[in-house]
């Protein structure tokens, strides 16, 4: 094995996925001067999550996920997390937009496309539902554009796949926001290596794994070896991220500070039906989400969507979760129980004995026969043929399990940042809404590692961001203003066919 020389980078960044990608691009905005290597496991970036089979690609916005809206015992419904999410995502439009602006990017249709967000219910308890979220989120300008209907004729407009074959009595209702979505994470995420790879003391390589992570004086070294001839070298950096997705976890426990004890990892792997049939794609051009059924986790949710990839229209429709022991699409089986350790024993227990349901539903799900999937499509699309879709192997998920003061553990579906009190290193543990939220994430990476940079970094980040979300959530004239601003640079505002539309203004 060739020893290299020790090397020295400012930040290393683990993983080339969009995580490690934003995160670059926008330490090299704030400081040209950083010396700054991505380092992947992989041949190539955004091979796990971020590749575009592997994630629905919806811009994530609160728009249709009924998850981001639960209904407390009383029977309100809570906003604030579709209120933050749909502000994060407006954050990191108006990073695309800046990087569109200034030519980083080609045409922003190569990784994001106007697609309408639907929200599709069944029975009266689903459209009773359906009704209050829609009045609670009518009245906060972020969701000013939200229609609802039960009206067979509208519905047969917004989703013209999915209504015909229906009984004509059915209890259905939707809500639609024309302006949602569709991204191509893995688009986006090469085209940010590559401005990134094009900048001054930066580089990105792949085949890299990284062995080793000890502290050394106030950072980090690093023992990486490349996968393609068995070569190793050493690389000392003041600042490490662990953005590797499922494998951040192992990398954190490697890192061995105070802040990452406790955490273990659950891995769910994924399916999608994807249909590629012309004929049938162009009857569909929606996200439409339903809900989760009783007792089934969030990540459950079924939604047919459109998708756009590489220029070409496609279906999914999911999705179906599986379960493996590995934390990457391309890992080992050895990766869940080589990240037991003794301080996350206890939470993974308390985790396993208090989620029996969910067992119970991945194994129900990892049972599944083609015809049961082809089944829970035709809820959303009673006419689908068998011929037209096939089995897509989706990404890896790992999920959150923490410690918790009452239970022992808690499972979380959520992200989660975790950095060390001195600045020095963060990973960014979880799934969803993930990839969507981005930017925000990386930002408070950056608030929080980086503190003293605060000032010197003032002024280039209120060039880049006009508006953070504390103030988008509040202020409805300015919100209105930077999102017209961010979807005119990103060619969103292409107008949709103009339809005669029966959807129901409630409490008008």
């Amino acid at each position: 094995m060739t020893q290299h020389d020790n090397e020295a980078v400012d930040m290393l960044l683990v993983g080339a996925g969009i995580m490690s990608a934003t995160l670059g691009v926008l330490l090299k905005e704030l400081d040209p001067s950083i010396r700054l290597e991505v380092v992947e496991l992989r041949e190539a970036g955004a091979t796990e999550s971020s590749n575009p089979w592997n994630n629905a690609g919806t811009g994530h916005a609160g728009l249709c996920e009924l998850n981001y809206t639960p209904q407390a015992a009383d029977g309100s419904i809570d906003i604030k997390k579709a209120v933050h999410i749909n502000t994060q995502f407006e954050v990191s439009k108006q990073f695309w937009a800046h990087l569109v602006g200034k030519g980083a990017f080609g045409s922003p249709k190569s990784f994001i496309n106007p697609v309408p967000h639907l929200s599709f219910v069944q029975g009266d308890k689903g459209i009773a539902y359906l009704k209050k979220r829609f009045e609670a989120l009518r009245h906060h300008h972020a969701f000013a554009d939200m229609e609802y209907t039960e009206d067979k004729a509208t519905l047969a407009q917004w989703m013209p796949l999915m209504m015909p074959g229906r009984a004509p009595d059915e209890a259905i209702a939707a809500t639609r926001v024309a302006g949602g979505t569709d991204v191509n994470f893995g688009a986006l995420t090469n085209q940010l290596l590559q401005h990134l790879a094009n900048q001054p003391n930066a580089e990105v390589r792949y085949n890299q794994r990284v062995t080793g992570l000890t502290r050394q004086g106030d950072g980090w070294r690093v023992t990486i070896r490349n996968d393609r001839n068995g070569s190793e070298r050493q690389v000392t950096a003041r600042f490490v991220f662990l953005g590797a997705g499922g494998a951040a976890l192992p990398l954190l426990q490697m890192s061995g500070i105070p802040e990452g004890k406790g955490f273990g990892g659950f891995p769910v792997s994924g399916q999608w039906l994807r249909c590629d049939n012309p004929e049938v794609v162009r009857q569909h051009e929606a996200k439409v989400y339903s809900q989760a059924a009783v007792g089934s986790p969030p990540m459950s949710v079924p939604h047919l969507d459109t998708r756009v990839v590489d220029g070409k229209k496609s279906l999914l429709f999911g999705p179906y979760a599986g379960f493996t022991t590995k934390f990457l699409k391309q890992g080992s089986l050895f990766d869940l129980p080589r990240s037991i350790r003794l301080g996350n024993l206890g939470p993974m227990l308390a985790v396993a004995r208090d989620n029996m349901d969910l067992t119970r539903y991945l194994i129900s799900e990892v049972r599944q026969s083609m015809e049961q999937r082809l089944d829970s499509l035709r809820r959303f699309y009673p006419q689908a043929k068998a011929e037209d879709w096939r089995l897509e192997i989706a990404g890896q998920r790992v999920q959150i399990i923490k410690k918790d003061a009452k239970k022992g553990g808690i499972l979380q579906f959520g992200t989660e940042l975790v950095a060390a009190g001195d600045g020095s290193i963060a990973a960014l543990l979880g799934a969803s809404p993930g990839a969507s939220v981005t930017v925000s994430i990386m930002l408070e990476l950056i608030e929080r590692c980086f503190p003293d940079r605060k000032a010197q970094w003032a002024d280039a980040l209120g060039n880049i961001f006009p508006a953070r979300e504390k103030i988008l959530e509040t202020d409805a004239a300015l919100y209105r203003e930077v999102s017209r601003q961010s979807d005119e640079a990103l060619e969103l505002l292409a107008p949709h066919p103009v339809q005669e539309s029966q959807a129901v203004p409630l409490g008008s």
